[in-house]
């Protein structure tokens, strides 16, 4: 399982309307092969900032299966507008965790 996790600057005034926008994107990645689940998260201390994570199956399912498709041009042309920088996105594989309980 490979986490991708996206730090999101949206252009301040704009939230609610970044936050519109992704929810109706989200068909997007749900429609991918490999594709498992998401989170989106709002900092606190910045309301303007977004933490975005993405469970997939492999890493080939975000960087082929999503962002070779034609669903990352319109997922990109949903969300794109309101971004203040481009999302510093990165990928985490498990080294540990914790047993379920």
């Amino acid at each position: 399982m490979i986490l991708e996790v996206a730090a999101i600057q949206v252009q301040p005034g704009k939230e609610a309307e970044f936050e519109a926008a992704i929810a109706t994107a989200y068909t997007l990645l749900k429609d991918t092969e490999g594709y498992c689940s998401h989170t989106l998260r709002r900092c606190i201390e910045a309301g303007d900032r977004y933490l975005l994570q993405i469970q997939w199956e492999t890493l080939e399912a975000h960087t082929v299966n999503f962002r070779e498709s034609e669903r990352f041009t319109t997922w990109r042309s949903i969300i794109g507008p309101f971004f203040a920088a481009p999302p510093d996105v990165m990928h985490y594989e498990v080294v540990h965790d914790s047993p379920h309980q």
